[in-house]
């Protein structure tokens, strides 16, 4: 048994599940007030596990992409493959992925219609979930499975990377080297979970992908101090992306924080931006569109500044206009618990699956069951 999966036994067995992970007596209220709502969301999402450990979008869509989103769902509740309340749900989800896993590294069908026209989404995301769970792999064989297709997975990234060094919906050999801001983040996020994991990651291909998000940043506000610059992500640095888009600013201030980079001067010129784009209000509607999206990466951006990290890098500002965490959750759970439905779930344009996946890891970061999201 891992050293984290004993610490959840043994946590469990002396602490109410929606307790785990807290450490203040206003989370342990929170994580409490919207604890039903977190178990109606994940009994739903377990209902829609197919037989052979998939879940998928809207029409069948997607299948890979989802299976990696809604793995993480369950495992952000603290189950593993091995024991809790979803392991057969969770077991079955990495045995379904790593037979999806292909010679050429790649997770997925090539020949799958469902995938082939956004494969990266699919990789990326199933990446990330199977670094999660092969930290706390306790048989032998799977483990060396996971260690396999791992880093068969990360070195497919690595070739899909574009010339400039982000990625497109599917590999730059493929496309014409195009490049997208919300599949770049995906890879990212990816291949730091592989090497938080213990799967060797190529340092040029992140430093490349690094120097792809800082060209992709327009500068929206300028000042003669930095810290208080604004700018953000656009779509596309090859083709062009027109405005900064929110959704994809406030991801890679997520990024940059999983890779600890909590005082780069890059991140806080997305944060700048985000501060003013991005309404933390819970009967506020976007102006732009895939909120769900936006604030699947804004939540993680909050939840590791805590209450106290944003007044240490901005210090000129009133303590009314800091983002803090207990800020944020008292307004947004409030608004995303009052968009779920009576069966437990959350309906958008790409699915339940996709949008409950999403909402249940931002409603269970308290917990702190995902690696790749701690602080």
């Amino acid at each position: 048994m891992s050293r984290r999966a004993l610490l959840v036994l043994l946590t469990a067995l002396l602490t109410p599940i929606w307790a785990l992970g807290a450490d203040d007596p206003e989370t342990r209220r929170i994580m409490a007030k919207y604890q039903k709502n977190v178990d109606r969301g994940l009994q739903w999402l377990a209902k829609q596990q197919f037989r052979d450990g998939h879940w998928e979008a809207q029409g069948g869509a997607y299948p890979v992409a989802m299976t990696g989103l809604a793995g993480m769902a369950l495992l952000a509740e603290g189950s593993t493959p091995n024991q809790g309340k979803y392991a057969k749900e969770l077991d079955n989800c990495v045995e379904f992925l790593l037979a999806r896993a292909q010679r050429n590294g790649q997770i997925g069908r090539p020949d799958d219609p469902r995938e082939n026209q956004q494969y990266m989404y699919g990789h990326g995301f199933s990446t990330m979930f199977l670094a999660q769970v092969y930290g706390e792999e306790t048989d032998e064989r799977r483990r060396l499975r996971l260690e396999k297709v791992l880093t068969n997975a990360v070195q497919f990234i690595i070739e899909a990377q574009t010339s400039l060094g982000g990625w497109g919906y599917v590999s730059a050999k493929e496309t014409g080297d195009f490049d997208e801001g919300s599949v770049t983040i995906t890879q990212v996020q990816a291949l730091r979970a592989a090497r938080d994991s213990g799967i060797p990651v190529d340092k040029k291909c992140i430093d490349k992908a690094h120097e792809y998000l800082k060209k992709s940043t327009v500068i929206s506000r300028r000042s003669t101090e930095p810290a208080k610059e604004e700018g953000g992500v656009i779509y596309s640095l090859r083709n062009g992306g027109g405005d900064i888009r929110p959704p994809l600013t406030a991801a890679g201030v997520a990024c940059m924080f999983n890779a600890g980079e909590y005082k780069s001067e890059m991140a806080l010129k997305w944060m700048n931006y985000c501060m003013k784009a991005i309404p933390i209000n819970r009967n506020a509607q976007d102006t732009f569109g895939h909120g769900e999206y936006t604030h699947f990466y804004y939540a993680q951006v909050l939840y590791n500044l805590g209450d106290d990290r944003h007044a240490k890098l901005r210090p000129d500002l009133a303590d009314k206009d800091l983002l803090k965490w207990s800020k944020y959750r008292a307004e947004m759970f409030e608004g995303i618990c009052s968009k779920q439905m009576s069966d437990g779930s959350w309906q958008g344009n790409v699915g339940g699956v996709y949008m409950t996946s999403i909402y249940l890891v931002v409603l269970q970061l308290d917990k702190g069951a995902l690696p790749i999201y701690s602080r």
